[in-house]
Parts: C-alpha cells; sequence; structure tokens
C-alpha cells in the first residue's frame, strides 16, 4: 500500500515540475520567429521593430535619387538665355488732374535676355485701354462719349530683373524698368481734345515700372507668370489740364502713380554657355 501511495506522489511531483518548466520556457519561444537567417540556417530573432538594413538602404537611395532629379530640373529650368512672356491684366490709372480714377484691361510683353541664372536685360511693351472719368460739370456736359471718353495708353520700356528666389516649381524676381509713355485722351472725345474734358494731353511722357513676378513652372521651359506692377506716367505736363482755367499748368515734375497686376505664359529657350 505505501508502494502505491509513493508512486502516486511520484507521478504528481513530476507532473509539477513539467507544468513549471512548460511556463519558464513559453516566454523564451515568444522572442523567436523560427524563421531561417541571412545565411541560410539558424533562428531569426527579433530586434524591436527595427527595419532590416536592406529597406533602409533602399529608402536612402530614393530620397538621393529624388534631390538629383529636383537639382536637375532646376538646372535645366533656370539655364536658359531667353524668356518671351505674353499675356493681359488690369492697370487703376489716373487720367487727369480732378478726375477719377478709372478701371482699364491691358495687355502686355517682355523679353529678358538673361546674363546669368539669377540678372537679365529686360525689354517691356504694354498697352491699356479703358473710359476716363470726365472732369464733372465740364463744358460739354455729363452725359456719354463726354462723361466716359475711351482712352489708350502705351509704354515701351528698358531695365533690368534679378530672380532673387528660385525652386523646381516656384520662382520670384524683381524688376525695375524705365523709358516712354504715349498717352492718347482726345481719340474718344468726339472732335474735342482730352484737356477740354479735364484729361491729360495727348503726346509721348517719361514712364517707368516696377514690379515682382512670381512663375509657376509648369515644365523647364514653360511657365505661368503673376507679376503686381506700379507704373509711374507722367502725363501731367502741358496747359490745359483744367477746362475751367485753360492756361492752367500742373507743376513739373508731377508723376501720376498707377497700380495693377499682368498675368501670362513664360516660354523659355536657349542654353546659357557654361
Amino acid at each position: 500500500m505505501c508502494d502505491v501511495r509513493k508512486s502516486v506522489v511520484r507521478v504528481v511531483l513530476m507532473g509539477l515540475a513539467a507544468g513549471v518548466l512548460a511556463g519558464a520556457m513559453r516566454p523564451a519561444k515568444a522572442q523567436v520567429t523560427g524563421s531561417v537567417g541571412p545565411g541560410g540556417g539558424g533562428i531569426g530573432v527579433q530586434t524591436g521593430g527595427r527595419k532590416p538594413r536592406q529597406e533602409t538602404h533602399a529608402r536612402r537611395e530614393t530620397n538621393a535619387t529624388r534631390l538629383a532629379r529636383i537639382q536637375r530640373n532646376i538646372q535645366e529650368t533656370y539655364s536658359h538665355r531667353y524668356e518671351v512672356t505674353g499675356g493681359g491684366g488690369f492697370l487703376r490709372f489716373r487720367s487727369g488732374e480732378y478726375t477719377k480714377k478709372n478701371n482699364e484691361v491691358s495687355w502686355a510683353t517682355a523679353f529678358n535676355y538673361y546674363l546669368n541664372t539669377k540678372l537679365a536685360i529686360v525689354g517691356d511693351a504694354r498697352g491699356s485701354f479703358g473710359n476716363a472719368h470726365a472732369i464733372v460739370d465740364n463744358s460739354y456736359g455729363n452725359s456719354g462719349e463726354y462723361n466716359r471718353p475711351q482712352i489708350n495708353e502705351y509704354t515701351f520700356m528698358g531695365g533690368g530683373s534679378y530672380r532673387f528666389y528660385r525652386k523646381e516649381k516656384i520662382a520670384v524676381s524683381a524688376q525695375a524698368l524705365g523709358g516712354i509713355g504715349w498717352g492718347l485722351f482726345s481719340g474718344g472725345a468726339k472732335g474735342l481734345t482730352g484737356s477740354d474734358l479735364g484729361l491729360w494731353q495727348d503726346g509721348f511722357k517719361p514712364a517707368f515700372s516696377l514690379g515682382v513676378s512670381v512663375d509657376y513652372n509648369v515644365q523647364p521651359n514653360l511657365a505661368v507668370r503673376f507679376t503686381p506692377t506700379y507704373v509711374g506716367t507722367m502725363f501731367k505736363s502741358g496747359p490745359g489740364s483744367n477746362p475751367q482755367v485753360p492756361s492752367y499748368t500742373p507743376p513739373s515734375p508731377a508723376i501720376e502713380n498707377n497700380l495693377g497686376f499682368n498675368v501670362g505664359v513664360v516660354y523659355r529657350f536657349g542654353r546659357q554657355s557654361r
């Protein structure tokens, strides 16, 4: 009887020992993946979420390739020798000494010759068209063509442009231009002169412009350009600007300050010598 009891105790103790051993080995197995290592043998062990070296190296190559591509595009975009720009815009123009400013529609074109990737020589031509606000209570009435005569102005200027910001898709440059302005203020006055309605006299006068252009590059040789612009004219320099006082002569020099913007397409071609 004692032998049977001893045998039962031994079996129970052995079972308890086996259970304790199995419980101790289970956490260790959780760290073992059972996969085959890179050398074809052995056991692969997880390393706390680290990515394999091959994947990290491939990502570094991808980033390096992308940066190299961007640099090539920048070099290709801004190494062109010539730029031609054409488009249109809006100008808020002052047409006379005592008149309100009027809205005008503009066309604008420019040719840039780049000395290097930043500095360019610019030739610029523009035209603006609108209906002026004739002076109130002029001698010829306040209706029809005597109240809102059509006027035109053209500018032909040259100067420089400096590109101070350039990326793959965006570039920003500043321009300073000077030249001649041609004003036509009597064409819509129906036999009268512009001075009869309180407008500037027809003729050629100095003009200048300042602007900042923002380019969005669609392709290395093609971009869309937006240019807020200031245009200074000097048409205020002749007798007859006030129909009530025909001999009136505004002080000289006198500058009319006009603000607007132009939007256009830029085409680039040619290459700068290296």
